[in-house]
């Protein structure tokens, strides 16, 4: 991770930014993902729910925006690096934050395809525990359920 990359909670004025790195991200990383809902829904879901729900932990670095997680309830429930700064360590800082703030263990969920979000996963201890046909999420893609738990941490 960069020197000048700090982690802090979300603000309100993050949901902006949040909801285009969301977009951005997932737009780079899962081009073969439908997209389910407009951009205005997104920005909307990003400001009304995510950033209000206070589980939000941004990852800044240059003084902007670069990537964030949303943890709660036992949940890593999104994790996401503006592609401009994937590989620098920002998912991994994001990550360890989650679990420090989660010591009971967490999970979450990747869609089957996404081989490079589950190459990262599993090369910080988390398992799968469950593989899906894609029938219980939005985008009805195929997905898989991690957990990760301290008893299960990788070195």
């Amino acid at each position: 991770m960069s020197d000048e990359t700090t982690l802090r909670d979300a603000r309100p004025d993050d949901a902006d930014p949040l909801a285009e790195l969301f977009l951005r991200a997932r737009r780079k990383a899962m081009p073969w993902l439908a997209e389910v809902h407009s951009d205005d829904e997104t920005y909307a879901w990003m400001a009304e729910q995510v950033v209000p729900s206070g589980h939000v932990i941004v990852a800044e670095a240059d003084w902007r925006v670069a990537g964030f997680a949303a943890v709660g309830d036992g949940w890593l429930h999104h994790l996401y690096i503006d592609p401009d700064w994937q590989g620098r360590g920002i998912g991994s800082a994001l990550v360890a934050e989650a679990q420090r703030r989660s010591p009971a263990g967490l999970q979450c969920w990747a869609f089957q395809r996404n081989v490079r979000a589950r190459a990262f996963y599993e090369a910080r201890g988390w398992r799968a525990v469950e593989l899906t046909d894609g029938a219980g999420n939005q985008e009805s893609e195929p997905d898989v359920r991690y957990r990760w738990s301290p008893a299960d941490r990788a070195g």
